[in-house]
């Protein structure tokens, strides 16, 4: 389906609907976080009109405000906050190609033309596991740089023995470009927690700004509780939400550099200053080798994500046989191997 074909683009699209969201997001960020000020960027005054945000500044008046003139409207295209993005209904599609029984929700969102060729319950709400760790990385891209040097807190260090892990101690300093390396590939919920305290401050302050930046995005089916999506009834998303993070973070060439390694070598220096190194391999098997996507399809990376009650998940970031960019999700599959049996079957759709 278009993203112009359907009635929630044309309700996500409302300036009204738009102003509502984005100026109660703007008002928990200014309660949100204690350590750090962040500003957002193209928050709508929830008293304004399309004019005011489509005006030049050839059209202002003398007090900086927009014209309210016809004119200036009909002059210019306003952007829509879901213009570029893939939108689908709640109905399901492509499930009687193929039913995908192995998972409970899944979505594949073609980015070049908008269109999404399959969804199963992509707005339920469901645990997302280490896929969390998307959302974090993007936030750490937006507001870190690849060079900050972070000192690992005993906090982030210790995680309870069946947590996924990257093998950082106290006192390790490395730079944020090797924590998220950290995080991407070997999903560390260690590293998660000591991008969070870089942020942050804390992990409970970055998960308030997780929530923040979830909202901005329009990913409103989704709360998080921690950066690493340890299990938590209040840490949820759903297959579509997930979409909007995923592309987000696509934007950054630095979040699609790392999630295309197979593995990486990371250098760092430990509480005493001495040299320390670690073969960090990705959890994603068709990179990693243990399994093949279908022929013609380059699989770029993605995120993998295990719990008892999430299931099995992935995000997946691909190029398909047309040279299309494309976005394909699973979440809840009931094992391992029918995750990559359901996800190959959605690449070639």
């Amino acid at each position: 389906m278009k993203c112009t074909d359907n009635l929630f683009l044309k309700y996500v699209n409302s300036i009204s609907v738009r102003a509502a969201v984005l100026s109660a997001a703007a008002l928990l960020f200014v309660s949100g976080c204690g350590t750090k000020t962040y500003e957002l960027e193209h928050a709508y005054d929830v008293y304004g009109t399309s004019i005011h945000y489509d005006a030049s500044p050839a059209d202002a008046d003398a007090s900086g405000q927009a014209a309210d003139s016809a004119d200036s409207a009909d002059s210019k295209e306003i952007s829509y906050f879901a213009s570029k993005l893939c939108v689908a209904s709640k109905k399901q599609k492509g499930t009687k190609a193929f039913k995908a029984e192995a998972a409970e929700a899944a979505g594949v969102f073609h980015l070049s033309d908008g269109t999404v060729t399959y969804s199963k319950n992509i707005y339920k709400k469901l645990y997302p596991a280490s896929t969390t760790k998307i959302l974090t990385a993007y936030i750490a891209l937006k507001y870190g740089k690849l060079t900050d040097v972070v000192t690992v807190s005993e906090q982030a260090a210790t995680q309870a023995g069946d947590s996924s892990v990257c093998g950082l101690h106290t006192g390790d300093r490395l730079t944020l470009e090797e924590l998220l390396y950290g995080l991407l590939l070997k999903s560390g919920n260690d590293a998660a927690d000591a991008i969070a305290e870089h942020i942050s401050g804390d992990p409970e302050s970055f998960a308030r700004l997780m929530n923040e930046e979830a909202a901005l995005l329009g990913a409103t089916h989704s709360h998080f509780t921690n950066p690493h999506g340890l299990q938590d009834e209040n840490h949820y998303t759903c297959v579509y939400d997930l979409y909007l993070m995923f592309n987000a973070a696509l934007e950054y060439e630095e979040f699609q550099t790392i999630i295309k390694a197979s593995n990486h070598t990371a250098s760092y220096t430990d509480v005493n200053g001495t040299q320390v190194t670690q073969d960090w391999e990705t959890t994603d098997r068709y990179l990693n080798g243990t399994a093949q996507p279908p022929e013609g399809v380059e699989v770029v990376g993605g995120k993998t994500g295990t719990t008892s009650d999430a299931g099995n998940c992935l995000a997946l970031y691909s190029i398909n046989a047309m040279q299309e960019p494309v976005i394909s999700i699973v979440l809840k599959a009931d094992s391992s191997d029918n995750l990559y049996s359901v996800m190959s079957e959605l690449l070639v759709r």
